[in-house]
C-alpha cells in the first residue's frame, strides 16, 4: 500500500511538473491587444477537414468592435457567460458544478467555458477534452484578462465564432444569413445569431431545428429588455419582426458541398451604425455596473457594454 501511495504521489508530482512546463511555453497574449494584429488559425469544415483562417484585419470579413451592434455584444454575453464583467477569465462556481455534472456522468461533456476561455480556446489550442487542455484554456484566458480589456476579448470572440458551415465570424455570419453588414443587425438578427452559439452544426443548426432557435432567440430579446438593453418598444418590435431567411437550406447544402473560402469578401468596411450604444445594462439595484479595464468610447443613456468607465483608444 505504501508503494502505491509512492508512486501515485510521484506520478502526480510529474504530472504537475509537465503543466508547469507546458504553461509556461504557451503562446504570449499581449500582441492581442494590438488593433493590427492578424494571425493565422485552423478552422473545420463540416467535412471534418482544417482550412487556414485569418483572425485579424488581414481578413477582408474582420469586423471591428465599434461596427458590432452593442444588442450583438449583449446577446452572446447573457446567453453564453452572464458573469463575463465579473469573472478574471474563468467562473469558479461553474466549474465546480461541470465538474460535479462529468463525475456523475463519467465524461467530459460539460466544459462551463467563459467567453474568454472559449476565445483562448479558439485562437491558441485545438478542440481536445482533455484535462491538460482545460488547464491550459484557463491559463491562457487567465492571461488574456491581464493584457485585454472586456472590449477586445469580445471583439476576438465574434469574430471566429462558427455561425454555420464553413461560417466563421460575426462579418461572414451577417451576410450569409441576412445578406448585410454585422453593423447593419437589428436585434432580432442579432438575438438570432447568439440563439445558434451552443451548436450551429447540429443543435441549434436552424434549417434542422429552426424553432429550437427561434424559441432561445426569444428568451435572448426577453433578456435584452429585462437588463435594460432594449426598451419596451424596442423590445416588442424584435419580437413582432419576421426573419427572412426562407430558401436557406439549398444555400447551406450548396456550401457544405463546395470547398471553404475565407479571403473572397470584399475589404470594403461599411459605415458604422448610428444607432446610440444603449450599453452596460443597469444593475440589479438599478446602477450601471462599474469595475472594468477600457473599453469603447460610450455614446448613449448608459455605458458601452464593451467596456465599463474610460473610452477605448482605436
Amino acid at each position: 500500500m505504501k508503494k502505491l501511495i509512492a508512486y501515485l504521489l510521484l506520478a502526480a508530482l510529474a504530472y504537475l511538473a509537465y503543466i508547469g512546463i507546458t504553461l509556461s511555453l504557451l503562446p504570449p497574449v499581449s500582441d492581442l491587444a494590438d488593433k493590427k494584429f492578424s494571425t493565422t488559425i485552423q478552422v473545420k469544415d463540416w467535412q471534418g477537414e482544417y482550412h487556414p483562417f485569418i483572425v485579424g484585419p488581414r481578413n477582408p470579413r474582420w469586423t471591428a468592435s465599434g461596427r458590432i451592434p452593442p444588442e450583438m455584444k449583449w446577446a452572446v454575453i447573457l446567453a453564453e457567460d452572464a458573469n463575463f464583467y465579473k469573472h478574471e477569465g474563468f467562473d469558479v462556481k461553474a466549474i465546480k458544478n461541470a465538474i460535479k455534472y462529468d463525475l456523475e456522468k463519467k465524461s467530459l461533456k460539460r466544459g462551463a467555458s467563459t467567453i474568454t476561455q472559449q476565445t483562448a480556446k479558439n485562437l491558441f489550442l485545438s478542440r481536445e477534452k482533455t484535462v491538460t487542455r482545460k488547464l491550459k484554456e484557463i491559463y491562457l484566458a487567465w492571461r488574456m484578462e491581464q493584457e485585454l480589456t472586456k472590449g477586445r476579448i469580445i471583439e476576438f470572440y465574434l469574430n471566429v465564432v462558427e455561425l454555420g458551415p464553413m461560417v466563421y465570424g460575426i462579418g461572414h455570419g451577417a451576410q450569409y444569413y441576412f445578406g448585410k453588414p454585422a453593423s447593419a443587425l437589428t436585434p432580432r438578427e442579432c438575438a438570432f445569431l447568439a440563439a445558434m452559439l451552443p451548436g450551429p452544426r447540429i443543435a441549434y443548426n436552424p434549417y434542422k431545428n429552426l424553432g429550437k432557435v427561434l424559441k432561445r432567440s426569444d428568451m435572448i430579446l426577453k433578456l435584452l429588455k429585462q437588463r435594460g438593453v432594449l426598451g419596451e418598444g424596442e423590445y416588442q418590435a424584435a419580437m413582432a419582426s419576421e426573419l427572412n431567411i426562407a430558401g436557406l437550406q439549398r444555400k447551406v447544402d450548396l456550401s457544405v458541398n463546395q470547398p471553404p473560402v475565407f479571403s473572397s469578401a470584399s475589404s470594403a468596411q461599411p459605415k458604422a451604425s448610428e444607432r446610440p450604444d444603449p450599453g452596460i445594462p443597469p444593475s440589479e439595484a438599478g446602477k450601471p455596473m462599474a469595475g472594468d479595464r477600457g473599453g469603447d468610447a460610450p455614446t448613449a443613456h448608459t455605458p458601452s457594454p464593451t467596456e465599463h468607465t474610460q473610452p477605448e483608444k482605436h
